[in-house]
């Protein structure tokens, strides 16, 4: 967006260089800012962010629960990195305690939403994962409506925020996002 700007300072005089870098720097640094901030809106299933514990054997139970939503896959992919994945009419879903990934069709573009479940006072982190993935579940649309969206850009952006055990949730999305691309999406 500020490349651009940049650029025609360029042309139009070679003293306007110093306005032009900030132009450069501007164009680099706040896409950069809302992928980082857009990726930790996500907070995946038992991370230093996640909220208060609750009851080992509360969390025990509503993480069982919370496997019987998913797949043999999904869960090995949750237990793993966090976030549970969930396809849907708009893409592929990756749902932590507070926020979710949506991976568009064709996986080149992310959009971050910042949701989270209201009540989460003495709420095990699996309930709270699985009172997100029902609602989405529930409607898709109402859910990206009520969620708000906290960047929308490149994957290799998004990435680059998420912590490591996430990532290969994002490429898992990624990569069912491009086969349901090419043979058509479908719940």
């Amino acid at each position: 967006m500020f490349t651009a700007p940049g650029i025609g300072l360029l042309v139009l005089s070679p003293l306007t260089l110093p306005v032009a870098l900030g132009c450069f720097a501007h164009a680099w640094i706040v896409p950069w800012l809302q992928a980082r901030r857009g990726a930790r809106s996500v907070v995946p299933l038992g991370s230093e962010r996640s909220g208060q514990a609750a009851d080992p054997a509360a969390e025990g139970v509503a993480l069982g629960l919370l496997g019987d939503l998913v797949g043999h896959r999904e869960r090995d992919l949750l237990s793993r990195t966090g976030l549970a994945v969930q396809r849907g009419e708009l893409g592929v879903w990756l749902v932590g305690e507070r926020g979710a990934l949506l991976v568009r069709p064709g996986g080149r573009r992310v959009d971050c939403w910042c949701v989270r479940v209201a009540e989460t006072d003495g709420l095990p982190a699996g309930d709270r994962i699985a009172h997100l993935l029902l609602a989405l579940r529930e409607d898709e649309p109402g859910f990206a409506m009520v969620a708000n969206l906290g960047f929308s850009g490149a994957t290799w952006r998004v990435r680059r925020g998420l912590s490591e055990s996430s990532r290969p949730a994002l490429a898992e999305a990624r990569a069912m996002a491009r086969a349901n691309h090419r043979g058509g999406f479908a719940a």
